[in-house]
């Protein structure tokens, strides 16, 4: 097994992870195992009834990604902190940034940005979000907010976010992972980030992917600073060594594991203690 494949372990805020004593436990047996990293996704709201693509029944308890987050950086010392993912075009591009910054200090730089576009329409209708923009408002929120964390002299000036003459300290290098599976998402992932995430992907479907990053790679620039690409995924069903393998031949660099849907807190921590014996200590 390639030595460069890492772990990380996804949903710390949701279901039993969504009360504080169980996500602890969880989040530091994971360091404790070897996981470099945890993952806190996100929906602001739920349609009721539930309706596809939605992927939560309305009653299913979920956390915001960004306080569930700044928990688990003080019951944790090393692991990484992911959001995977924030959905971009729903929030306030600089009131998101201060957010941001504020847990990748109080993390000492353990902070993930994993952010996407969005796909349920009625989670921004009840939002007031237009839906049919928000590929252009993710763009210039992203520009927005690499301007505020960034310059000396913050401003940026577009359709969706305007500013000029104003400071928001700590400025961070936040480092920008980007999701999502159409050809506008695999251009930003290029453009912009130090990484892709893919969720819930089969083998074939990694493939695809990553056939649609190559090819953004060789029609779009990539800024040198950002580095290779790093590939997450999280694997569609259960993963065995092989998988693993398999998975890492390809070029993914992380597994982003899921566990079983429902877990309970003891389910939980056997999941994360089977993965760091069968998988982790393996390589």
């Amino acid at each position: 097994m390639p030595q460069t494949l890492t772990f990380g372990l996804f949903s710390l805020n949701s279901g039993a992870c969504s009360y504080p004593a169980t996500a602890a436990r969880v989040a530091q047996a994971a360091e404790a195992t070897g996981f470099d990293s945890l993952w806190a996704g996100e929906h602001v709201v739920l349609p009721d009834p539930r309706v596809p693509p939605s992927p939560l029944a309305p009653e299913e308890r979920i956390l915001d990604p960004i306080v569930t987050l700044t928990f688990l950086a003080a019951q944790t010392k090393r692991v990484l902190l992911g959001t995977g993912i924030i959905i971009l075009p729903q929030r306030n591009p600089l009131v998101l940034a201060k957010e941001l910054a504020s847990l990748d200090a109080l993390s000492e730089g353990r902070l993930l940005f994993g952010v996407g576009v969005g796909y349920l329409e009625p989670e921004f209708r009840a939002l007031g979000i237009p839906f049919t923009d928000r590929g252009a408002r993710s763009e210039e929120y992203l520009a927005a907010m690499r301007a505020i964390w960034r310059e000396p002299k913050p401003a940026y000036h577009g359709q969706f976010v305007s500013f000029a003459h104003v400071q928001a300290h700590p400025q961070r290098n936040i480092r920008i992972v980007m999701g999502g599976r159409s050809p506008a998402a695999y251009r930003r992932a290029v453009e912009y980030a130090v990484g892709w995430y893919g969720f819930a992907l089969d083998l074939e479907g990694t493939a695809h992917a990553l056939q649609g990053l190559r090819e953004a790679a060789e029609r779009y620039r990539r800024p040198a600073e950002l580095g290779q690409l790093e590939i997450s995924v999280t694997p569609r069903g259960p993963v065995n060594r092989q998988t693993v393998e398999q998975f890492a031949a390809l070029g993914v660099h992380r597994l982003i594991l899921a566990p079983p849907p429902h877990a309970s807190a003891s389910e939980l921590e056997a999941f994360v203690e089977n993965i760091g014996t069968t998988l982790i200590g393996q390589i």
